[in-house]
């Protein structure tokens, strides 16, 4: 039986790898490391790191091109299931191509396999697929977790919930009512521009964690625009971006 480990490995400083994420990593067979385009290079660059100058073993690294999913789907999960089949396809192959049979292979996960990737779900399409596979996690700090240690602020408000959402769901469906406290990923779009503004305050980062950490909070109706220009010239310098927000509404 293979074993498949994913190891989160936080949001991009290798300094929060857990000791536990560097002995699974060390113990593996194969480590599976995704590519993921021209302007992603320096994420690769970081795992390449891990792998090649922070472990004292010397697994076998297998690089992979990841498949771009087709944005113009007209249904975003059916693009987004679509996407993951190529990925479970790849995936197959590089473990019957490269892994023993009952080799240890794992694969390194930005933040943590559980909030927010998909890492799990395509781990469970090879299952379907008869492959007896043992799957174990390694968690990691979450970009959720960077932002709040960042900000230095607690997640929620005195006795709150906190609705942990994306940017398509929020621009879809709002803020709810009850809760106080909303936490936004996966938000290419700025979606805070769909809210009333009046009495909400941000806590904004980019890159939270690496070198080039941008910070910016403030009341909504103040800070928004500005975030807004400075995602756009983050994006464009760097050729990628993964940010993160919090919205709070004063009590």
């Amino acid at each position: 039986m293979i074993t498949l480990s994913l190891v989160g490995i936080g949001s991009g400083n290798p300094d929060h790898l857990t000791r536990q994420a560097l002995h699974t990593l060390e113990a593996a067979d194969v480590i599976l490391l995704p590519r993921k385009g021209e302007e992603k290079t320096e994420l690769a660059e970081l795992r390449r790191m891990i792998s090649t100058e922070m472990l004292q073993t010397s697994p076998k690294i297998v690089e992979f091109d990841y498949p771009l999913r087709d944005a113009e789907t007209p249904k975003y999960l059916d693009g987004v299931n679509t996407w993951h089949d190529a990925l479970a396809d790849i995936w197959q192959h590089l473990i019957q191509d490269h892994a023993p049979s009952d080799g240890h292979v794992a694969l390194m996960v930005w933040g943590d396999p559980s909030l927010y990737d998909s890492t799990l779900r395509i781990a469970e399409r090879l299952r379907t697929r008869g492959i007896e596979l043992q799957i174990s996690v390694v968690p990691g700090i979450t970009s959720l977790q960077m932002l709040t240690a960042a900000h230095a602020i607690p997640l929620n408000s005195l006795g709150g919930a906190v609705h942990i959402t994306t940017g398509r769901k929020l621009a879809d469906e709002g803020w709810p009512e009850s809760v106080p406290t909303v936490a936004v990923m996966l938000d290419g779009k700025c979606s805070f521009q769909s809210l009333p503004t009046d009495g909400v305050d941000i806590w904004w980062g980019a890159y939270v964690g690496m070198p080039q950490q941008i910070l910016l909070n403030g009341p909504l109706n103040e800070v928004g625009p500005t975030i807004i220009k400075t995602r756009a010239l983050a994006r464009a310098e760097n050729g990628w971006i993964m940010d993160i927000y919090l919205l709070k509404r004063r009590l």
